[in-house]
């Protein structure tokens, strides 16, 4: 496994992560912003969120937290590990599609391979929920959503390509077209 920092150069090594978090692919679509990261899971963490807008419409969102603990006194199996969620909003006909979890689990996958986010110990969850309205607010229909929790271990740490499998897991969780790889290679940071 590749050297992804020691005690020593903790801070120096969670700085360059959290630099990663800001370089995602760009997408117009997607916008991505700094939030609080939860203090007591690591030593060190970190947090972005991102939102996808298309014609002034949000449909889909979602988070990515880096965690660091440079002693590996956590159960996690490296000194990083990287969690995200994902939610967006899906077409009826789609929503009860058997298939959905595992589509859905092979666009974190894919994304992850496209980008070539080396990793291992992979694990999460595929989630759909379906809102109804009664009463008053009967006539706004059902609404099926998404929800997509998973987390994995980087194999460096350059998170980079981390973060830009998030942002490809967002655009295929909205709908949105794939970015043709010649993108992915010309916006890969260069070493």
């Amino acid at each position: 496994m590749p050297d992804v920092g020691s005690a020593e150069d903790a801070h120096e090594t969670f700085r360059r992560a959290v630099e990663a978090l800001h370089s995602p692919l760009h997408r117009p679509e997607i916008t991505v912003g700094e939030i609080p990261a939860p203090q007591r899971l690591a030593p060190h963490s970190a947090a972005v969120s991102a939102e996808v807008t298309v014609d002034g419409e949000e449909i889909a969102w979602g988070r990515l937290i880096v965690l660091y603990d440079p002693e590996n006194t956590r159960d996690w199996p490296g000194p990083f590990r990287v969690v995200c969620q994902v939610n967006s909003e899906l077409e009826s006909d789609i929503a009860t599609d058997p298939l959905l979890g595992p589509v859905a689990w092979s666009w974190l996958t894919d994304a992850l391979e496209a980008t070539e986010a080396t990793h291992h110990t992979l694990s999460g969850t595929v989630t759909r929920a379906t809102t109804e309205g009664f009463g008053t607010k009967a006539d706004q229909g059902a609404t099926t959503e998404v929800e997509m929790r998973a987390s994995w271990t980087p194999e460096s740490d350059d998170l980079s390509v981390h973060a830009n499998a998030w942002t490809a897991l967002l655009a295929s969780a909205a709908g949105l077209p794939p970015l043709d790889v010649a993108d992915i290679a010309r916006q890969r940071p260069r070493p």
